[in-house]
C-alpha cells in the first residue's frame, strides 16, 4: 500500500515515520513551512488559473493543497509528503502552471512518474487546470511512439511530464532541449526509487540547468529519496500532512456481486428506501452516466438530485446546497466532483460504478477522520470488476465483504 514503508521493511508506518523525524531532525537541511491558505482564492494565484481549478471540480483546497502550493509558486524547493489521494497532483500542477512564462513555448517544467498511468494521469490534471491559460502539455512515455512524441516536442510544448525511461531517451536525442527547464517535479517518489529508476534520474538531473527549482512529492521518504534530495535540492521547505486526514477507518465497505452492468440498476432501485432514510452519493464513471441513471431513477418514481461538470457552477452550488440542506436525500455524480462533497451527514456511499483508479476510491468514501462518523459504502461489482476490487483491497490494505442482507441496520 502506498502511503508506508517498502514492502518487507521491519518497521510499520508509524515507526517509519518517527524514524524519519529522527533522520530529519538531525539535519538543519530541511526548514518546515507551515502557512495555511484556506482557500484558492487567497493564494494569490492568477485569474485564469483559478479558473481552471474551480472548473475541474475543486471547491475548498485539501490539506497540501493548503500547505503545498504558495511555497512552489514561490519557487521554492519543496519536499512535500502525502500519501496517494491527497490532492498532490493539483498542488504541483498549479504550482508549475503559475509561473510558466506562456509567450515563450519551450519545456520550462518536467515532471517524472513511476507509470504510464500516472504520467497521462498528471497530463490531464495539467491540461484542465491550464485550460483557460493555454498551457501546451505532452506525455512522454514508453510504449509509444518515439518520432510522435520528437514531433510534438519539436512544434513545442510548455510541460513535459513522463517516465524516467523515455524522458532520458528524449534528452539524449536532443529533441528535448533542458536550456528552458526552470521547475522539475519528482511524483511519487518513493516508488520511482522502488522500481529502479534511480540511475536515470540521476542522469536526467545532471542535463538540467543548474538553477533549476525542484520538487519532490511522495507518501514516505525512505533513504534513498532522503540521499536525492540532498543531493539535488536547495534548502528545501518540508511539507508533511499527517496520515490521518483522509481516512478509511470508520466507513464499513461491502461489494454486491451484480455479474453484468445491465442488473446494476434493478439493485440500485432494491436498495433505494435504505438510500433514503439517510443521505447518500452515488458514483458513476461518466457525465453521460450520471444523466441516464437519474433520468432511469426518476422514471422509477425514486427522488435523485445530480450534479456533473458539464452543469455551470451556478447549478452546480444550487443542487449542492439542497443536498447539504437535507432537502434532497440521494445525489448522483461523478469523480470530478467527489473532492467537492463534504457533507456531514453522508453515511452511505454507493459505488456504482468502480472507480478507474484506486486513488479515487479514497476520494469518494473517505473523510476526515477527525469527526468520527461511521459510514458504509457499497460497491457494485460485475465480472469485469473483480480485477479492480482486488487492486483496491491491496491498494488500501482493506478487506471488502460482500453486502449482508441487513444494511439499514448498518447506517
Amino acid at each position: 500500500m502506498a502511503g508506508l514503508a517498502p514492502e518487507g521493511s521491519q518497521y510499520d508506518g508509524r515507526q517509519y515515520d518517527s524514524k524519519m523525524n529522527e533522520l530529519l531532525d538531525g539535519q538543519e537541511f530541511f526548514t518546515s513551512y507551515d502557512e495555511v491558505y484556506d482557500t484558492f482564492d487567497s493564494m494569490g494565484l492568477q485569474e485564469n488559473l483559478l479558473r481552471g481549478i474551480y472548473g475541474y471540480g475543486f471547491e475548498k483546497p485539501s490539506a497540501i493543497q493548503q500547505r503545498g502550493i504558495v511555497p512552489f509558486c514561490k519557487g521554492l524547493d519543496v519536499i512535500q509528503q502525502a500519501q496517494s489521494g491527497t490532492g498532490k497532483t493539483a498542488t504541483f500542477c498549479s504550482g508549475i502552471l503559475q509561473q510558466l512564462n506562456y509567450g515563450l513555448v519551450e519545456c520550462q517544467a518536467l515532471v517524472l512518474a513511476p507509470t504510464r498511468e500516472l504520467a497521462q494521469q498528471i497530463e490531464k490534471v495539467m491540461r484542465a487546470l491550464g485550460d483557460y491559460l493555454g498551457v501546451k502539455v505532452h506525455a512522454c512515455v514508453g510504449g509509444t511512439s518515439v518520432r510522435e512524441d520528437q514531433r510534438i516536442l519539436s512544434s513545442g510544448v510548455h510541460v513535459v511530464v513522463g517516465t524516467p525511461g523515455r524522458v532520458f531517451d528524449m534528452l539524449r536525442r536532443h529533441s528535448l532541449r533542458p536550456d528552458y527547464i526552470k521547475m522539475f517535479v519528482l511524483d511519487e517518489a518513493d516508488e520511482m526509487l522502488s522500481r529502479g529508476f534511480k540511475d536515470q534520474i540521476y542522469d536526467i538531473f545532471q542535463l538540467l540547468p543548474s538553477k533549476v527549482q525542484v520538487g519532490v512529492f511522495s507518501a514516505t521518504m525512505p533513504p534513498e529519496a532522503l540521499e536525492i534530495t540532498r543531493k539535488f535540492m536547495n534548502k528545501p521547505v518540508r511539507i508533511l500532512v499527517k496520515r490521518d486526514e483522509l481516512t478509511l477507518e470508520g466507513i464499513k465497505q461491502f461489494y454486491v456481486n451484480v455479474d453484468k452492468e445491465e442488473w446494476k440498476l434493478e439493485t440500485l432501485c432494491d436498495l433505494y428506501e435504505t438510500l433514503a432514510i439517510t443521505q447518500s452519493v452515488i458514483f458513476v464513471n461518466t457525465r453521460r452516466k450520471v444523466d441516464w441513471l437519474t433520468d432511469k431513477m426518476r422514471s422509477s418514481d425514486h427522488t435523485v438530485s445530480a450534479t456533473h461538470g458539464d452543469m455551470d457552477q451556478n447549478t452546480r452550488d444550487i443542487i449542492m446546497r439542497e443536498f447539504r440542506s437535507g432537502s434532497s436525500r440521494v445525489l448522483i455524480t461523478t469523480d470530478l466532483l467527489a473532492r467537492g462533497i463534504d457533507v456531514q451527514q453522508v453515511s452511505l456511499v454507493i459505488n456504482y460504478d468502480l472507480p478507474t483508479q484506486p486513488e479515487n476510491y479514497l476520494h469518494r468514501i473517505g473523510r476526515s477522520g477527525r469527526f468520527g462518523r461511521k459510514g458504509v459504502a457499497i460497491n457494485f461489482v460485475t465480472n469485469d470488476d473483480e480485477r479492480m476490487l482486488a487492486d483496491i483491497q491491496r491498494f488500501y490494505n482493506v478487506i471488502i465483504e460482500e453486502l449482508p442482507s441487513n444494511v439499514a441496520d448498518l447506517l
